[in-house]
Formats: C-alpha cells, structure tokens, sequence
C-alpha cells in the first residue's frame, strides 16, 4: 500500500466558511477574523494492488488555465487522474468535496472530476445536503452526485469489495462517515473530519463546530487506543505538520 498526501495548502475559515489562503512563512493568524481556524486542505491518495484510492476531493480550486487543483497534484506525483478507481467521501462539506466536480457538459450540467471512478458516498448525507441549504455546501457537487451513474450511496457499517471498510458517525457532521482501508498487515485509517489533526487525537476536548462533538471526542480516543494497538496509519486530512501518523 502507498499513501500520497495531495496537499492543496494551508487555510484559514471562520464564521464566513470561505477558505482563505494562509502563507506558514508569511501570514499571523492573529491578524484574520475572530474565531479563524488554520487548517490544511489535504486528499490523500491510496494505491493498493486493487484499486488507486482518492480519499476527498479538496477545495475544486482550478489554477489559471482552469486545470483542477487536485488533477495537478495527481499528476506531480505521476497519477493519472483517469485512472483513479474508486472516491471515498467522507461528508459533503466544501472543503472535502468541492473537487467532485471539474467542468460542466454543454447543456451546463456538471461532471464528475473522475469518471472512470466509482464514487461512495453516504445515502442519508446525500439526501439531507439536498434539502439542506448552506454556505457549506456546493449545490453542483451534490446534483453531480444525485445524477451520476457510478455513483453508489452507502449506509450504516459495512465493507467494499472486502478490504474497505465504512462506518457512518454522525460526530462531525449527520451523516458523515469513516473508512479503513486494510492491505496485508496495513492499516490506513482515514477519519476525515472526525479525526482531523495530530493534535486533536492527543487532547480530549469537544469542539463547537462538530455535530455531536462529545461523541467525536470519544471516538478519537477509541480510534488512538484500537490504532496504537493495530498499528493504523492515520490520515489527517486538515494537520499542518503531520499528514500521516501512527503511534
């Protein structure tokens, strides 16, 4: 099994929920809104002997000539967008699934970015993000995911093709879900916004913005216990430091 962290940058969002570029080098957090959190914007990619794995898909941020961000990365690190198997997304958030979508048809209608990808995405978050209204969500994303054929809707706990397996949480968000990924004796744990950063595994404490934050502050310390015994490759999707970790 090969991790790739596809770092699209570091980030500040507040109550606003825009992404706002931040400079580590350059930038004082002090210096933005009351209440802004750093964070890393960061998909990983999962190669297995089976399948090449995207786990999120970022921001959808394009550069100049309008090539995806996350296609870049693909390609720097000499992946072959088109050849991506299989997306698991972990909520529909923004910031996790803005990169769904790379271009519209020519009646408008929005593509997926991998469309030889088959796509896992939990049923029930589907259905509340479309009738949900928020700034947190991006209404081409979730209507590409309503419409696509390789689109498969998941529920509950369960496992994909026998060595991906899934659970749904509802602690960040309602409905938002979990994977492991299991390779010989490998173990590559991606919590999402779940588990997030590093630091958040070591400290125990309930953040405001998750849905159910008591219950995301006992998972961590369940996944730390279970993936320090197991030795699981935690995948933080927002560490500034630390992409990957296993204690």
């Amino acid at each position: 099994m090969t991790i790739i962290p596809l770092s699209e940058g570091a980030f500040t969002i507040d109550a606003t929920k825009e992404f706002v570029p931040f400079n580590k080098e350059q930038d004082d957090l002090q210096q933005r809104p009351l209440g802004s959190l750093l964070v890393e914007i960061q998909p990983f990619l999962v190669v297995t002997q089976k399948d090449v794995i995207l786990l999120d898909t970022g921001l959808g941020f394009t550069d100049a000539s309008g090539v995806l961000q996350l296609h870049r990365n693909l390609l720097a690190n000499g992946i072959d967008p088109m050849k991506v198997t299989k997306v698991l997304l972990s909520h529909l958030h923004k910031d996790h699934a803005g990169g769904v979508v790379a271009s519209k048809d020519a009646m408008q209608a929005p593509l997926l970015s991998f469309p030889h990808a088959q796509y896992y995405v939990n049923k029930q978050e589907l259905s509340y993000t479309l009738g949900h209204q928020s700034l947190s969500y991006v209404p081409d994303v979730i209507r590409s995911l309503q419409n696509a054929p390789n689109v498969h809707l998941i529920e509950g706990t369960g496992q994909i093709d026998e060595y991906i397996s899934y659970e749904c949480t509802g602690a960040h968000s309602k409905y938002h879900q979990v994977f492991w990924i299991k390779e010989g004796n490998q173990v590559a744990f991606f919590g999402g916004d779940d588990a997030p950063q590093l630091q958040q595994m070591k400290n125990r404490f309930v953040a405001k913005y998750d849905f159910d934050g008591k219950k995301t502050m006992q998972l961590r310390q369940l996944w730390r216990e279970k993936g320090t015994a197991e030795q699981w490759n935690f995948l933080f999707y927002h560490d500034i430091k630390s992409p990957t970790f296993i204690f």
